[in-house]
C-alpha cells in the first residue's frame, strides 16, 4: 500500500529487544529455527557495530527519498529505520544529514536495501548502517510512498514494531510477538554453545560431540591409510 503514514504501530518490548541483540544475529537466527534473516546482500558500512531496535518502515520509489523524510518524524528512541523501494534501486537515498536527524531522535541505526552515501561521515559519527550498495547517485523527492506499513527485504516480511537485530553477520527480523520466545531460545543456545566451547578447549572433537562419526559411516565414508588410498587410485 502506498500513500499512508501509520503513526502508532505496536512495538516489541524495548528491554527484551536490547537483551536479544546481545546474543548476536547468528545465534538468534539459529535459535529461532534459522528464520528471519534479510539475506547476504545487506552489509555493514562499519566494523563491529551491533544494534537491536524496533522497526520503523519506509517504502520509497526508486531514486526518491521523500518517504524517508516522512519516516524520520515517526522515529523515536530505540527504533531502527528500515527502508526499501517499490522496485530495485541502488541510488544513494540516505546520507549524513538524515543520520544527524535520526541520531537526534534516538534512532539506533539504518537498514536499507538500496544505496547510501556520505559513508566516511557516517563512519566518523558512528551511526550504524547496513545497506545493499554505496552510491553517490542523488535522488528526488517527488513520489508518495508509505511509512510504517509491512515491507519485504530479502524475501523476509518486516512489520513496523518488529525487532531488528544487526551486526557484522547481517540483519535479522524477529516478529514482535516472538521476541520473548526468541530471548529464551537464544539463552538456551548460548548456554549450549558455551558448553561446547569448553569441550573443544579441552580437546574434544566435533566428530564425537555431535555424533558425526556415525553419520560419516552411514554415508559410506571410510578411513584408509595413504598406502591404501594409493592402491585405490591405481584401481
Amino acid at each position: 500500500m502506498t500513500g499512508v503514514i501509520v503513526t502508532d504501530p505496536p512495538r516489541a518490548d524495548a528491554d527484551e529487544v536490547a537483551a536479544l541483540a546481545e546474543f548476536g544475529v547468528a545465534t538468534v537466527h539459529e535459535a529461532l529455527g534459522r528464520t528471519g534473516l534479510l539475506g547476504p546482500d545487506l552489509r555493514p558500512i562499519q566494523d563491529g557495530a551491533r544494534i537491536g531496535g524496533t522497526a520503523v518502515t519506509a517504502l520509497c520509489w526508486p531514486g526518491d527519498n521523500l518517504m524517508i523524510h516522512a519516516a524520520v518524524e515517526q522515529c523515536g528512541p530505540g527504533d531502527v529505520l528500515v527502508v526499501t523501494t517499490t522496485s530495485p534501486s541502488r541510488d544513494g537515498l540516505f546520507g549524513e544529514l538524515f543520520a544527524t536527524a535520526l541520531r537526534h531522535r534516538g534512532v539506533r541505526g539504518l537498514v536499507i536495501d538500496t544505496g547510501v552515501r556520505d559513508v566516511a561521515d557516517l563512519r566518523a559519527m558512528g551511526f550504524p548502517v547496513w545497506s545493499a550498495a554505496v552510491s553517490a547517485q542523488g535522488t528526488v523527492k517527488a513520489t508518495a510512498g508509505s511509512v510504517n506499513v509491512p515491507i519485504v527485504i530479502g524475501g523476509q516480511a518486516i512489520r513496523p514494531g518488529d525487532a531488528i537485530l544487526a551486526d557484522d553477520d547481517g540483519v535479522l527480523c524477529v516478529p514482535r510477538e516472538l521476541v520473548g520466545e526468541g530471548l529464551r531460545a537464544a539463552r538456551a543456545r548460548a548456554d549450549k554453545e558455551e558448553a561446547t566451547r569448553q569441550a573443544f578447549r579441552a580437546g574434544e572433537l566435533g566428530l564425537d560431540r555431535y555424533g558425526l562419526r556415525e553419520k560419516l559411516a552411514g554415508l559410506g565414508v571410510r578411513y584408509v591409510t595413504a598406502e591404501e588410498y594409493a592402491k585405490l587410485e591405481r584401481g
